[in-house]
């Protein structure tokens, strides 16, 4: 897939589909945005109004508040890629996400997701 596509997609729709996947795997909304905040430094309303801006996806993880550093913490594979292995910084920060949202749907706790990360952080 060509990456410079992914980057100009927008946000809100991207988004929507991120909840969507956990919402059908009994989870809610405010999961997404707490791994999302804690991913990108955005609050829950920082997002909302981000997805009224009509803002590209690649803009929302560009201009995020603050990238969490334990970003590097996230491994394994999201669409058959490793994460560790993506070398387009913005790339792997989008993959980051879609493999936070990805544990949460495989019924992961939000709390659980984010100590695991944590807990590595001096690895």
């Amino acid at each position: 897939m060509n990456t410079q596509k992914i980057f100009e997609m927008d946000f809100a729709k991207v988004y929507s589909l991120l909840v969507g996947k956990a919402e059908r795997k009994g989870h809610q909304r405010w999961e997404v945005d707490q791994l999302t905040g804690w991913l990108t430094g955005y609050s829950p309303e920082e997002i909302r109004r981000k997805e009224e801006e009509s803002i590209s996806y690649g803009s929302f993880f560009e201009n995020a508040p603050v990238l969490n550093p334990l970003r590097k913490n996230i491994r394994g594979t999201i669409c058959g890629v490793r994460i560790e292995d993506i070398e387009e910084p913005l790339m792997r920060d989008i993959r980051c996400l879609d493999k936070l949202v990805d544990e949460l749907a495989k019924g992961k706790t939000v709390e659980k997701i984010l100590a695991k990360l944590e807990s590595a952080g001096g690895k």
